[in-house]
């Protein structure tokens, strides 16, 4: 297996980057390799300066780096040197496994979806976040911001994605499945909630448990959790902030700590023809070896195929 990193990619790019690949070397199966895609030169010069010899790596130079404020689509279709530009070529052309990158994220998206493309049947694909639950293991909560309007229809792909990354990468058996909106009962919520109730209640392909309110976010009430990305996005902004919140005020609790997102470095992009992760702008050496071993964990279940299987009955 070889797995690309954007080492452009991030706040503290490229330091920060080349120690998370050394950290991730060092506790990967040996088989698995690593490429580095960036300044080539800024590349060795880190290696060499963690005691690394720039030959236990694969690198290759890019010219240009996507930075974060820029235009994604624009910047991806006019920079095809740039580390991302670079990453998902390598990836499209098999020459990579699976690639992550902490940099632009909406470049990240317009890559998956023009480079490698959404499986076939996918309307569009989506991001998820893990949210851990409180007597232990991760929920999973998606759209979190990539789709900001679904259709009823956007969202019960979304539940297929959550439900089968849900067994195939966490290990949780016949994941329970639930609608986020505000009350339990079927006639609740607006019409895109209505509509969503009635289709994934007709679903065979995974375990719907009903309607969920926010306050089953962090129980056991259901593994997946299924909203449009605006709803997500908005969920997922307030969490985080209640652990920075609690951080400054020198609180300190291990559930708690499990709301830092070093702990799993990055999310999948689920509903595309390859892995790809997305790690958080400010991540830290650390992060980025967890999101490098994400990517390892993802390729190896074989996600995209099990995906593939389901939707075209194979």
């Amino acid at each position: 297996m070889q797995i690309g990193l954007d080492v452009m990619g991030g706040d503290f790019a490229p330091e920060a980057t080349v120690q998370g690949a050394i950290l991730a070397k060092q506790v990967l199966p040996e088989e698995v390799g690593i490429t580095l895609i960036g300044d080539a030169e800024l590349i060795h010069e880190n290696l060499l300066s963690n005691g690394v010899s720039p030959a236990d790596f694969r690198i290759v130079h890019s010219e240009s780096v996507i930075e974060m404020g820029e235009n994604p689509t624009r910047a991806f279709t006019q920079k095809a040197d740039s580390s991302i530009g670079i990453g998902f070529k390598m990836l499209k052309d098999g020459q990579l496994d699976a690639f992550a990158g902490a940099g632009n994220t909406g470049a990240m998206l317009v890559g998956s979806v023009l480079s490698v493309k959404t499986i076939e049947g996918i309307q569009r694909p989506c991001i998820m976040s893990l949210l851990p639950k409180e007597k232990g293991g991760y929920g999973i909560l998606l759209d979190v911001g990539s789709n900001a309007d679904c259709k009823p229809e956007t969202l019960l792909q979304f539940a297929l994605l959550g439900s089968m990354y849900a067994a195939s990468v966490l290990g949780i058996e016949n994941p329970k499945v639930g609608l986020i909106n505000i009350g339990e009962e079927p006639e609740k919520g607006n019409q895109l909630a209505l509509a969503t109730y009635q289709l994934l209640s007709a679903s065979d392909d995974f375990h719907f448990i009903g309607n969920i309110e926010g306050r089953d976010l962090f129980n056991a009430k259901a593994d997946v959790m299924v909203c449009d990305g605006f709803t997500g996005n908005v969920v997922l902004k307030l969490a985080e902030s209640f652990y920075w919140l609690f951080k400054k005020r020198g609180f300190s609790d291990p559930y708690l700590d499990r709301f830092n997102y070093e702990a799993y470095g990055g999310t999948p992009i689920l509903g595309i023809n390859a892995t790809v992760i997305v790690g958080h702008g400010i991540s830290n050496a650390n992060a980025i070896k967890n999101m490098i071993l994400l990517a390892h964990d993802v390729q190896k279940a074989g996600l995209t195929h099990k995906i593939k299987a389901v939707l075209h009955h194979e």
